[in-house]
């Protein structure tokens, strides 16, 4: 068995590592700001704490064991993951076309609204929804993080000890240092947003939307 110290060296490691979450909280704030950011943040740690409490139970080792679990979950993680950068990409796209840009002026219409609404307008409700279902939705199709519980979680357990709390109290770790690394994550680019220009803020989404479908390709062709 290893040391607590020696996990949390491993679980910084992993948190501070870009992956899916990372891509996945990034969007989430670059489109529809910190609030919306911290439900995708709070849906990933419910992914997290899922596969910590599967590998507990020996399920993450049986998807492991078939190749064919192994290869759907692969698929269907990366299919989320390009789906979700391409509506990045997409939502950008849209917003920054010809015409959509709100008219001024003598001949501007009273109730006209903006195409994209302000950095600092409070992310609205099915946005919030939204952001869970992201960070969630993430974080449970990615077998990386079975293999990673699988692998890991085994070296930190005493022997005899009961393998589900353990599982947890490890999961639990990961989650708090991710909820810390992504909120600083997510106050990062809602205090950028206040500095930034609008061209560059949808720079961003573009860049994290291109993000998220890179690392879905890669996790489609990739082997175990």
């Amino acid at each position: 068995m290893r040391s607590l110290l020696e996990f949390l060296v491993v679980a910084l490691a992993v948190t501070l590592t870009p992956g899916p979450g990372t891509a996945t909280v990034l969007r989430v704030a670059a489109r529809d700001g910190r609030r919306a950011a911290m439900s995708a943040v709070v849906g990933n740690s419910g992914g997290v704490l899922m596969w910590g409490a599967l590998s507990a139970l020996g399920v993450s080792s049986l998807i492991l064991a078939s190749q064919i679990a192994y290869d759907t979950l692969r698929v269907v993680g990366a299919g989320v993951l390009v789906v979700l950068g391409l509506r990045s990409l997409l939502h950008r796209r849209h917003a920054a076309a010809p015409g959509t840009e709100p008219a001024t002026g003598p001949d501007a219409e009273p109730d006209a609204e903006p195409a994209t609404k302000p950095a600092t307008e409070p992310a609205t409700e099915p946005a919030r929804a939204a952001g869970w279902r992201s960070g969630l939705v993430t974080s449970a199709s990615n077998p990386k993080l079975a293999v990673f519980f699988v692998a890991l979680f085994p070296q930190f357990v005493r022997p005899g000890a009961p393998v589900l709390p353990y599982a947890l109290a490890m999961a639990a770790v990961i989650v708090a240092l991710d909820i810390a690394w992504f909120s600083l994550l997510a106050f990062a680019v809602e205090r950028a947003q206040h500095v930034l220009k609008p061209k560059v803020q949808a720079a961003l989404e573009r860049f994290t939307g291109a993000v998220m479908v890179g690392l879905g390709i890669r996790l489609a062709t990739e082997s175990r």
